[in-house]
């Protein structure tokens, strides 16, 4: 298993209508993260039909990119909620009572956590900082 690696992308926020229909520039993995927010890790451009609309930079989020079996190792255990059957979908909550955000995809799981809370994720997790 690999150190996480920092997430660079772009956050948006606006209407939960106008970022339905945001073109997002560049291979993104996009991440809806509430109705009204979204991050597209990867993204180079976000457009947005809302003159209000905020679209920043975002780098502060960090990912472990997991296999299924180390997943299941690692993270499974401290997750006291009930994941999604369903896959790709990200699912965000604490785990071993940190807030994390989890894609689960059908052949990888990326592990996302605030910057900040990384050794505390790694420490908790056993998984390398």
């Amino acid at each position: 298993m690999h150190a996480p690696e920092r997430l660079h992308g772009l956050r948006a926020v606006s209407t939960p209508a106008a970022l339905d229909g945001a073109r997002i520039t560049g291979e993104a993995l996009v991440l809806r993260i509430a109705s009204d927010e979204l991050i597209a890790f990867g993204a180079s451009g976000i457009a947005v039909d809302d003159p209000y609309a905020i679209v920043e930079a975002e780098t502060t989020f960090q990912m472990w990119e997991l296999t299924p079996a180390e997943f299941a190792e690692h993270v499974v255990r401290h997750v006291e909620w009930a994941l999604p059957a369903a896959r790709p979908v990200l699912a965000q909550g604490l785990v071993a009572g940190v807030a994390v955000k989890l894609w689960l995809d059908h052949d990888r799981v990326l592990l996302i956590a605030s910057s900040g809370l990384v050794h505390e994720v790694a420490d908790r997790l056993g998984v390398p900082a």
